[in-house]
């Protein structure tokens, strides 16, 4: 018996048990837009430094520490808060972190010195952290086997769409009502996603015989260790998000530089152009679902490869630079969606420890990424850095290309 979109929504504990059937779409976009509000809270703070520093006394040199810390946070969360939804009922777990960040935000919101802005900026990346990964393990846990794919293609697509415009939302909130307004306004976002979650979000139990929690974490261990899957497109993933850095953390020294001399508001509006990519690669879940994984991987691979060529015309067209960045967000996502979609096939019991696993995968990626660029950049500039970012993308073909015979389709 199908049940209509409303009584599936006002009762989600019979949405959840329906086999064979489709989660609502209106629980799908919860998700995705659940996941886009919190990943944001993560990211406000990287337009906002220099107002940091003014509000507060910290030299520009030392302000870099705040996004030092969340960064820390959110390593802390995957590896220690992200694991619990294998343990807790997942929708209590979400709304007790849910609570806790916002907390954490008006804690920001009211610090009166560096130390209290620091250890809050720990909190809202330890917290902002947990409710994204656990969103997409929660979603992942409620769909059915057929749809899986599509349903974490679509939170992982608020996760991107949200990461790109929190910088946009932040600068443009903090212009109106200063840095600090920017963590009221959210404080009470998420006090009203609190309210909708506890009401729509459907309950899924525990494990039955739910470990210990020093047990849980040290399982992860043995999960990575058993997991081909996993260990497979972990690497992917480590490579992907190295280029995705690799152009990230290198494209404000050009553009910042003359002949263009751009602020930094409209070099990071280029992040906007990524929406197209991130809103394309979204159905690349409904390919995972239909058993061409595979398929997915190579073309994005493909398509990332290509994005470099477009990428290094920067210093002649910037339409170029617009292209290239749809091109590399497109076949970035597509191959995010595609890893965890395959990594969450398996083991129910486990997907909020392989989450968090995968995940630490993309934090080690980004920090070397991130690394490598400057240094190239000073030394071959922006066609070295073109040239980084191709090999990384070609090292990750070859890889899959090496690994196929492990993998399923």
């Amino acid at each position: 018996m199908n049940l209509p979109l409303e009584s599936a929504l006002e009762c989600p504990e019979a949405a959840v048990s329906r086999v064979g059937q489709a989660l609502p779409a209106g629980l799908v976009w919860l998700f995705a837009i659940a996941s886009g509000l919190c990943v944001a809270n993560v990211y406000y703070a990287q337009p906002l430094l220099d107002l940091l520093a003014a509000s507060l006394g910290i030299s520009l040199a030392a302000v870099g520490s705040v996004v030092t810390a969340t960064q820390i946070g959110s390593a802390l969360a995957l590896l220690l808060l992200v694991p619990l939804g294998d343990r807790m009922e997942r929708r209590r777990l979400m709304l007790v972190q849910l609570l806790g960040l916002v907390v954490a935000l008006l804690w920001v919101a009211w610090a009166r010195s560096p130390w209290l802005l620091l250890l809050g900026m720990l909190a809202i990346g330890l917290l902002g952290t947990a409710m994204t990964q656990g969103l997409i393990a929660y979603a992942a846990s409620a769909a059915g086997d057929n749809e899986r794919g599509r349903v974490v293609g679509a939170a992982q697509a608020g996760v991107f769409i949200g990461l790109l415009m929190a910088r946009v939302v932040a600068g443009g909130v903090a212009d109106l009502g200063g840095w600090r307004s920017v963590y009221i306004v959210s404080a009470l976002a998420m006090l009203l996603l609190a309210g909708l979650l506890h009401r729509k979000l459907p309950r899924l139990p525990a494990a039955p015989a739910a470990l210990g929690y020093l047990q849980l974490i040290g399982s992860m261990a043995r999960l990575l260790r058993e997991e081909w899957v996993l260990q497979i497109r972990g690497m992917l993933a480590l490579l992907m998000f190295a280029a995705f850095n690799i152009f990230w953390s290198a494209l404000v020294l050009p553009l910042s530089a003359p002949p263009y001399g751009y602020s930094h508001t409209v070099i990071g509006a280029f992040g906007l152009v990524g929406v197209i990519g991130a809103l394309g690669a979204a159905g690349a879940g409904r390919w995972v679902d239909k058993g061409r994984g595979q398929t997915v991987t190579a073309m994005a691979l493909l398509v990332l490869l290509l994005a470099w060529w477009p990428l290094s015309l920067m210093p002649v067209s910037l339409w170029a630079l617009a292209f290239g960045i749809v091109l590399l967000d497109l076949g970035g996502q597509a191959l995010h969606v595609s890893n965890q979609s395959m990594i969450l096939r398996e083991r129910p019991e486990a997907h909020s420890r392989l989450v968090g696993l995968y995940m630490l995968f993309y934090a080690a990626g980004s920090g070397l990424g991130a690394i490598a660029t400057t240094a190239i950049y000073a030394r071959a500039g922006w066609s070295g850095v073109c040239v980084l970012g191709a090999a990384t993308c070609g090292v990750a073909l070859v890889f899959w290309l090496a690994s196929r015979r492990f993998m399923p389709v």
